[in-house]
């Protein structure tokens, strides 16, 4: 598959699963009366809004803060898209697709919550590590593929 069509297709996935899964969890139940709950031995259920970026750094209340932060993710998926046009390489183009889809995914959250939706409460060995959402795993998944392929791919 050519390395464009395989990026904006996973982009196109990460996208509508994360906002479907995000839409699940503040509308398809009463979350007022489900305060939380496992959903695995390492995973847990635990409704946060994220006004800041990555493990709620630069928070931002504010309705600038916000805009610009919208902005931001914007503005990276746009120069992804430039880098994923001219890619050759099926690995490099996926890992570019799913962080564009993550980095969108995020940015819808920002303009309809005002903040980040993240519900997935990763621990091990009862620390708690951080607390994600489906557009986060698309972004992790991808630096990683892009990471892996800079480094131990070897070119042809």
């Amino acid at each position: 598959m050519n390395p464009r069509i395989l990026g904006i297709v996973l982009a196109l996935i990460v996208l509508i699963l994360d906002q479907a899964s995000k839409n699940f969890v503040v509308n398809g139940f009463n979350v007022d009366q489900w305060q939380g709950g496992p959903l695995a031995p390492f995973l847990d259920y635990a409704l946060r809004f994220n006004r800041g970026i990555s493990f709620s750094l630069l928070t931002q209340d504010s309705f600038t803060g916000v805009s610009l932060l919208t902005a931001f993710s914007i503005l990276v998926s746009a120069f992804l898209l430039a880098w994923l046009w001219r890619q050759k390489s099926r690995l490099t183009g996926a890992g570019i697709g799913l962080i564009i889809g993550g980095a969108l995914g995020n940015a819808v959250d920002r303009v309809i919550h005002g903040a980040v939706v993240d519900f997935l409460d990763l621990h091990i060995l009862n620390q708690h590590l951080f607390v994600f959402n489906v557009a986060d795993a698309g972004i992790s998944v991808g630096v990683a593929i892009l990471v892996v392929d800079g480094l131990w791919v070897e070119r042809l």
